[in-house]
């Protein structure tokens, strides 16, 4: 969909929560993301993708943010349609959502590279992570509705012969040495979660930078389309991922535990596990972009290099943050 194509659809979709004359995008990439003046409130209005998450799905999303909102977590709240849904259905099997709009610049983001303030940053991840550790908690406290469909990112949707966002070993852009390590970590890292009894349960299943704002209250968590059902260290792992190039990664690592643990226990055995579930989350970026991004894109580079990266530290029984 081009961002013209995304712009017209945008004022329609807008209607539905009583109309906006300029939506202006943000992005336009999984969904195509606007920011709108709804006569009720500010509001970030998504698209959502054709076949990506089926409405079920997205209505599970919603009831979740939902059920995290009124328990207090900063996420951001849906907003109901002028027919009092959660959703709009623009046809063609194109279904919008509006959320409450959310001030705030991501972390590790506005202009101050990690390595420049490290103090900030060590503060900023104790605090993501004593709030995955609220959002965990609180999942664990709800009960499903009827209809609930979410991904799953366990064994067999991380490193099953289909995994959710693709066969990774697969990607295009791999050498024949490069293939053949993602094909030794996939094995590697199904043998270590055959095995794995750590908790499980919902998550976010993609808590990288972009989508943690921070505006200098506190910290509130966006962009729960990939949320499912998942191991919790998952969560942990992928907000390390965009860190694993940090010369302050091991202070990050250890402020993301330290403010997770004030919030749920964390064993010795799951801190030990920890990176093994970075190279997970760096394994799964590959196969998302294979759909999305051409075979030499540098994106895809990017994301090729951190998980040959990965899998070779702990393929050689190196730690990823010494």
């Amino acid at each position: 969909m081009t961002d013209a194509e995304a712009l017209a659809l945008a004022v329609q979709a807008a209607g539905h929560w009583g109309g906006c004359d300029a939506p202006r995008l943000i992005k336009n990439r999984e969904n195509a993301v606007f920011e709108v003046e709804l006569p009720t409130a500010r509001a970030a209005l998504r698209l959502h993708r054709v076949g990506y998450q089926s409405e079920a799905a997205i209505r599970s999303e919603l009831w979740f943010v939902s059920e995290l909102a009124l328990a207090g977590v900063p996420v951001p709240v849906p907003l109901l349609t002028e027919t009092r849904d959660v959703l709009a259905d623009l046809g063609g099997g194109r279904i919008a959502s509006a959320i409450v709009w959310v001030e705030g610049e991501a972390i590790g983001e506005g202009g101050v590279p990690l390595a420049q303030s490290p103090a900030r940053q060590v503060a900023l991840h104790r605090d993501l992570g004593r709030l995955l550790g609220q959002v965990h908690t609180v999942a664990d406290g709800l009960t499903r509705p009827a209809g609930f469909v979410r991904p799953d990112w366990r064994l067999q949707g991380l490193l099953g012969e289909s995994p959710f966002w693709g066969r990774f070993w697969d990607h295009p852009g791999l050498t024949g040495e490069e293939a053949a390590l993602l094909r030794a970590a996939r094995r590697f890292a199904q043998g270590q979660l055959a095995g794995y009894q750590g908790s499980q349960g919902l998550i976010h299943a993609d808590v990288i930078r972009e989508n943690v704002l921070e505006n200098g209250t506190g910290l509130t968590l966006i962009d729960f389309d990939d949320f499912g059902l998942g191991y919790r260290l998952y969560d942990l792992g992928t907000a390390l991922r965009d860190n694993l190039e940090e010369p302050g990664l091991p202070m990050l690592a250890a402020a993301l535990v330290e403010g997770y643990a004030t919030e749920r226990p964390l064993s010795p055995a799951d801190r030990a596990m920890l990176p093994l579930f970075v190279l997970l989350r760096c394994l799964a970026s590959v196969g998302w972009s294979i759909p999305r991004l051409a075979a030499d894109d540098p994106g895809a580079r990017t994301h090729i290099a951190r998980a040959v990266r990965a899998a070779r530290i702990l393929l050689s029984g190196g730690n990823l943050w010494g």
